[in-house]
């Protein structure tokens, strides 16, 4: 009798009587918020309602939220989105336009700030309540700590924390972070990935190179 290879990844709760954890993918129904296979959410009180940590979130500003795939998001993690951006070149950041009653042209031939969409790596794993702002890029394999504030792209394989965040160490030397970077085993299918299971829990990346090789 053949093992099976892993729970499927359009589950919408993996695991039996767990209602709080969700694959995130099939929850999320906004075109602007892309997610991959197997990430997870976690959320302690409201696991239905994700699109609740996106702040700012209005379709006119068009900006996307991108996650990967093997992603952990802790609950109370949120995303701030480009819709809370003010000016801050001009005399006043306050929305004078957003009024109206003769205040509608105050951005005629202006526009808002646009710091770009959220994307987050693969293999990502975001602790509880830490907060993303607009435009951040972090790298496969990244950590972010409980409570931080990431107002920067994170470099892949970073371990980062504080309000800002800052980095506190690399989880691995640079050479292998590069070669874990050529691997992408969150790439295998799911027949390879449960046959490899135990190099994902390991540290031996000569091990799990050799893996890459096979089918």
């Amino acid at each position: 009798m053949a093992l099976p290879s892993g729970p499927d990844p359009n589950t919408l709760f993996p695991m039996e009587n767990i209602s709080r954890l969700c694959f995130l993918k099939n929850l999320v129904k906004h075109p602007n918020i892309i997610v991959g296979d197997y990430t997870y959410y976690d959320d302690f009180e409201d696991v239905a309602n994700f699109e609740k940590n996106l702040k700012y979130f209005f379709d006119f500003t068009g900006d996307r939220l991108i996650i990967g795939k093997f992603c952990m998001i802790a609950s109370g993690v949120e995303f701030i989105m480009n819709g809370a951006n003010h000016l801050s070149d001009a005399v006043s950041t306050f929305p004078f336009a957003a009024f109206g009653n003769g205040w509608e042209n105050a951005m005629e031939g202006k526009t808002y700030p646009f710091k770009g969409d959220i994307v987050i790596g693969n293999d990502v794993w975001i602790g509880y309540k830490a907060v993303i702002m607009a435009g951040v890029k972090i790298g496969d394999g990244a950590i972010i700590g409980s409570h931080s504030l990431v107002t920067k792209d994170v470099e892949p394989y970073a371990i980062v924390g504080g309000n800002p965040a800052g980095l506190i160490r690399k989880r691995f030397a640079d050479r292998d972070i590069d070669r874990l970077l050529q691997i992408r085993w969150w790439d295998w299918n799911a027949d390879k990935l449960t046959r490899n299971i135990q190099l994902l829990t390991a540290a031996d990346i000569d091990a799990l190179e050799k893996a890459n090789t096979k089918p």
